[in-house]
C-alpha cells in the first residue's frame, strides 16, 4: 500500500495530557500499510422488554444516563399505532445499577387507567413533548440542584399546524433536580419556528452543556433541502442542525451540519436520529450513532410499512463539521428478520462506562413487532475505531504536536504475532536520541493504559512543551487512542 498523507503537516496541535482516540484522521499525518477501521459493538443481552401495558410494540427515543452510580433510561411508551402526538404517548423509565440489569421502578407520579403503579415521568398532560422527550444531566458549574436535570420534548415539523392548533406546537424545556419530577420550564417553547431556516422534523433533540464551547448545544433532525420530505419531493433527505444557548432559555439559528469523508462532501443519506453528545472519556470531541434510514426499502414483503435501517458513527471537533471517515454500519440488522424493518436498530442516547475496561451501547431491536426491546451492545474503552494494520505491518506518522505530562500511555491491542513500535520524533521528522524505534521493545498484548518504555525509560518529560511527532509501527494490530500524562 502507497503512502497516504491525510492532513497537511504545518499546524502544530497541542493536545496536552488529555486523551486521543483515533476516531478520525485529527493526528494523522501520513499512514503507510495502514488505515482507520471502525468497530461494530459485540451484542449481549436484551437489557429492557417493553411488554408493560403503558409501553407497547412503538416505544422509541431511548436515553442513557449515568449519574454517579445509577443509570437512568427514558423512553417513549405508546402502546397503540397511533399518529405521533397521540394521547397515549408517555414518557416512560427505568434504572440500573451496572447498566445491564434493570427494573422498572411503580413510581407513582402518573395515573393510568386508575393506577399510579407504573414506570411513568411524565404523562397525558404532557402531550406531544412526551413523543420524543429527551434529558439529559447539566453539567454546568454552579448549576442548580432542581436544575440538575434538563430536557426537550415536543412536536415541531410536518405536524407543526395539527399541534399548533392545540397550542402546543414547538420543543419545550423540562428541568428536574432528580431526573424523574419535572417542571415545565416555562409555557412557551424555547424552540419554535423563528430559530428554523429550515424545516425541522419529529426526533429526539439531543442537548448537553459543552465544556469546550461554554454553552448549551442542542442537535435536532432538519431536512436538507428546505422542507419534509415526501415521495413526490426529490432530493430531500433528513439532516441534522445544532443550535447554542448560553442560558438554556435564549437559543441561537438553527445550523445545518457539514458532514465530510475524504475530504469531500459525504454522501447525503437519511439520518433519523443523531446521538449527539461529547464522548466519555474525551468529551473535547463529539460523537454521534445516528440511525441511517432507507425509506424507499423494504426487505420483508408481508410487513405493512417500507423503509429499513441501521446506525453509523460520526465524531467532530467544532460540533458542526463533522467526520464520516465510516460510511459502512456501525450497528447493522443482523440475521434477525425482525431487525429489518422500519425504524429499528436505533440507537440510544448516550455511551456509558459499564466496566474498567467495557463501553455499553443500546439499541433498539424489533419495532413495531410485539417482542420490541431495548439491546445492550459492548465496546472496549475507546473501542469504536482504531488505527490498524494487518500481518504485513503498517505505519502512522503524527502531525506536529504538544504534549504535557512524562509518560506516553497506549490503548492497544495485537495478535499473538503482533506487534506495535513507536518512535519519538522531532518536528523535522527525526528520531530523538533514545527514541528511536530500534530503541523501543516491541509492545504485543491487548492493554488499555499501556505505558511506553524505550531502552532509556519510560520517562519523556524532557520533551514536554517541545514540537514532535510520533512515528507508529504497527504489525496485525491496533491502536486505539493514546494519551500522555504524569
Amino acid at each position: 500500500m502507497l503512502s497516504q498523507t491525510v492532513s497537511p503537516t504545518s499546524h502544530v496541535i497541542d493536545i496536552g495530557s488529555r486523551l486521543e482516540p483515533f476516531f478520525d484522521h485529527y493526528l494523522i499525518d501520513r499512514l503507510t500499510g495502514a488505515r482507520l477501521k471502525l468497530h461494530a459493538p459485540t451484542p449481549q443481552e436484551v437489557a429492557v422488554h417493553f411488554d408493560a401495558p403503558w409501553e407497547g410494540m412503538v416505544c422509541h427515543y431511548p436515553t442513557v444516563i449515568k449519574d454517579g452510580d445509577i443509570f437512568r433510561l427514558y423512553y417513549r411508551g405508546k402502546p397503540s399505532h397511533t399518529p405521533d402526538g397521540a394521547a397515549d404517548e408517555v414518557t416512560c423509565y427505568a434504572e440500573s445499577r451496572d447498566g445491564i440489569n434493570w427494573t422498572k421502578p411503580n413510581l407513582g407520579i402518573v395515573e393510568l387507567n386508575g393506577s399510579g403503579d407504573n414506570s411513568v415521568v411524565l404523562g397525558p398532560e404532557h402531550l406531544v413533548v412526551t413523543h420524543n422527550f429527551t434529558p439529559f444531566l447539566d453539567t454546568r458549574p454552579g448549576v442548580p440542584a432542581n436544575e440538575r436535570y434538563k430536557g426537550f420534548g415536543g412536536l415541531f415539523d410536518a405536524h407543526f399546524q395539527e399541534v399548533q392548533d392545540r397550542n402546543t406546537g414547538g420543543v419545550f424545556g423540562y428541568a428536574s433536580p432528580d431526573g424523574i419530577h419535572w417542571r415545565k420550564w416555562r409555557d412557551q417553547p424555547l424552540l419554535d419556528h423563528t430559530q428554523y431556516a429550515y424545516y425541522t422534523d419529529t426526533a429526539q433533540c439531543c442537548a448537553f452543556w459543552s465544556e469546550r464551547e461554554q454553552c448549551y448545544v442542542c442537535y435536532i433532525r432538519t431536512w436538507e433541502g428546505g422542507r419534509p420530505w415526501r415521495p413526490d419531493m426529490q432530493g430531500e433527505i433528513r439532516w441534522i442542525g445544532r443550535t447554542t444557548s448560553p442560558d438554556f432559555l435564549h437559543w441561537s439559528k438553527v445550523e445545518n451540519l457539514v458532514f465530510v469523508h475524504d475530504g469531500q462532501p459525504a454522501p447525503a443519506e437519511h439520518l433519523y436520529t443523531n446521538q449527539i453528545h461529547p464522548y466519555v472519556r474525551a468529551p473535547h470531541i463529539y460523537i454521534g450513532l445516528p440511525f441511517r434510514f432507507l425509506p424507499e426499502r423494504k426487505a420483508i414483503a408481508d410487513h405493512p410499512y417500507p423503509g429499513i435501517s441501521d446506525a453509523v458513527f460520526i465524531s467532530s471537533r467544532d460540533g458542526l463539521h463533522w467526520d464520516r471517515t465510516f460510511l459502512e454500519a456501525f450497528i447493522r440488522p443482523g440475521r434477525d428478520w425482525q431487525n429489518w424493518t422500519q425504524r429499528t436498530n436505533a440507537p440510544a442516547l448516550g455511551v456509558v462506562q459499564t466496566a474498567p475496561d467495557e463501553l455499553s451501547v443500546y439499541w433498539i431491536e424489533h419495532y413495531s413487532h410485539p417482542t420490541a426491546r431495548l439491546r445492550r451492545g459492548t465496546l472496549r474503552l475507546d473501542g469504536f475505531a482504531s488505527v490498524n494494520a494487518g500481518y504485513d505491518g503498517g505505519e502512522m506518522v503524527t502531525r506536529q504536536l504538544r504534549f504535557a505530562g512524562d509518560k506516553l500511555v497506549l490503548n492497544y491491542a495485537t495478535s499473538a504475532a503482533g506487534s506495535v513500535r513507536i518512535e519519538l520524533q522531532d518536528a523535522q521528522g527525526q528520531p530523538l536520541p533514545g527514541f528511536s524505534l530500534e530503541d523501543c521493545p516491541e509492545l504485543y498484548g491487548d492493554e488499555i493504559a499501556q505505558v511506553v518504555s524505550w531502552t532509556s525509560g519510560a520517562d519523556v518529560s524532557q520533551w514536554a512543551g517541545h514540537v514532535v511527532r510520533l512515528r507508529f509501527v504497527v504489525k496485525d494490530a491496533d491502536i486505539y487512542a493514546m494519551r500522555f500524562q504524569d
